[in-house]
């Protein structure tokens, strides 16, 4: 395998890969703030920048080449409230890699990353992959932000490939994927090393976490090297089986549905959630075909070589237009060797680590039912049960930036992810056992976007 590049997975597609500007202002040279900054080298990596900065939230970064708004967008709710005010160092580098769809800064290189160091450190660390086919900062507003000011240092990739070609990496089926996994590892182990060069010593504690894809990989890194963390907080993550449920399962009878050949009662029979008809529409334009036949080509290259074929598109009629083939495939029968391919990534639910799941109840990209049930089944079946807790967000769905064209039907799921995380340190490091499983209920009224409450509730079905 090469360790090289890598839902909203459009987003990631269609926007530039970094925002240019001037740089925010940093103290006076010879503050502690700047000390000894070009000491601090990211082992294995085959460059880096360093910069000591005032203010690593996207407050003080927007507009400047250290993040990149485009990339994010969609994915919070416009009213969110973020905390500004943390002075440290970035680092952003990439590692070794022979794959080239990452364009940011113009290094045109993939394996990217970004690592922060706040001045005021509390000995945590917080790792991410990016969510969808996005790049790495793409969560530095749902997750950077809230966990710098914190005190945590935060390290985030691009899985080593991104956009919608990203399939195009690797040497064989599965490859790309696979991949993510093994970036994530990599940053972990060197973002460790890099906070003992600075700090003086090593994390006290590391956690994972993600979005969407983020979210697969949080499950992946705990089932498969617990050594390297305490905890993790999966939001919305990817369910790979290697005969299913997974994408490839669900995904075909949505494309059917777009394409005429399906039903209402199809989507239902998929795992698609009675009450999400609304958000149907949308994702038959965004999220459906696009993301179905670019992993359908990522694990089934055969099945259809010319649909997508090299690319997934240079229009975006082209990258969003779905493949005709797909909405008859039918993942069950394909060859063994399709299902080797999805077997390599594939998760078990032996996780060895505490690990919070959230999942909105309408998210109409990834089904709760043919998703996170699925793997709350399997957490329990593997006997790690006592390792894990399941909350449902009744009106929450895959993005949280579509709330804000239904706010009388959706609730953003990132303030429950906030207090999640909060809960998780609590488990984690004062033995504070979380809520049972349950479905946190939607508020009558309230700040939505900025406040959740993970107690109460009634028990979800994968409880019971």
């Amino acid at each position: 395998m090469r360790l090289a590049r890598g839902v909203p997975f459009v987003a990631a597609v269609l926007t530039a890969a970094a925002l240019t500007g001037p740089a925010p202002a940093a103290t006076a040279a010879g503050d502690e703030h700047c000390a000894h900054q070009e000491r601090v080298r990211v082992p294995g990596a085959a460059s880096q920048r360093s910069a000591c900065l005032t203010d690593l939230t996207t407050a003080g970064l927007a507009g400047t080449p250290y993040t990149d708004l485009t990339d994010q967008a969609g994915l919070t709710a416009r009213a969110t409230r973020t905390p500004s005010g943390v002075p440290g160092i970035q680092i952003d580098g990439y590692f070794p890699d022979s794959s080239h769809f990452n364009g940011t800064h113009g290094w045109q290189h993939d394996a990217q990353f970004v690592i922060r160091l706040p001045d005021h450190w509390n000995g945590g660390l917080v790792v991410t992959g990016a969510p969808g086919t996005r790049k790495q900062y793409a969560t530095d507003t749902a997750i950077s932000d809230q966990v710098l000011a914190r005190g945590y240092a935060y390290a985030a990739t691009d899985k080593g490939n991104s956009g919608a070609d990203f399939y195009r990496d690797g040497k064989r089926p599965g490859d790309a994927v696979a991949e993510w996994n093994a970036r994530t590892t990599q940053l972990t182990r060197a973002a460790r090393r890099t906070l003992a060069q600075r700090y003086g010593y090593a994390p006290r504690r590391t956690y994972v976490t993600g979005i969407s894809n983020g979210g697969y990989l949080t499950r992946w890194q705990l089932e498969n090297h617990p050594e390297l963390y305490d905890g993790g907080v999966d939001w919305e993550g990817a369910l790979w089986t290697a005969d299913g449920p997974s994408l490839l399962t669900s995904l075909p009878t949505a494309v059917a549905r777009t394409l005429g050949t399906a039903g209402d009662d199809d989507l239902y029979a998929a795992g698609f959630a009675r009450g999400s008809e609304f958000l149907w529409p949308y994702h038959e334009k965004a999220y459906w075909g696009l993301t179905q036949k670019i992993y359908r080509a990522e694990f089934d290259p055969a099945y259809d070589p010319a649909c997508p074929g090299p690319t997934a598109g240079t229009t975006l009629e082209q990258i969003l237009a779905p493949c005709a083939s797909d909405a008859a495939y039918d993942y069950a029968s394909r060859p063994a060797s399709v299902h080797r391919a999805v077997a390599r990534v594939a998760l078990t639910g032996r996780i060895g680590r505490p690990l919070i799941t959230l999942h909105g109840d309408l998210d109409a990209l990834l089904p709760r039912a043919a998703d996170s049930d699925v793997y709350a089944r399997m957490v329990k079946a593997g006997g790690r049960g006592t390792l894990h807790r399941f909350y449902t967000i009744r009106g929450g769905t895959h993005v949280d930036g579509l709330y804000d064209t239904y706010p009388d039907r959706l609730r953003p799921i990132l303030p429950c992810y906030r207090s999640a995380f909060d809960a998780l340190v609590a488990w984690v490091e004062r033995g504070v056992r979380p809520p049972a499983d349950h479905t946190v209920g939607r508020p009558a009224d309230g700040d939505l976007v900025n406040s959740c409450a993970l107690a109460g509730g009634a028990a979800t079905a994968a409880a019971r």
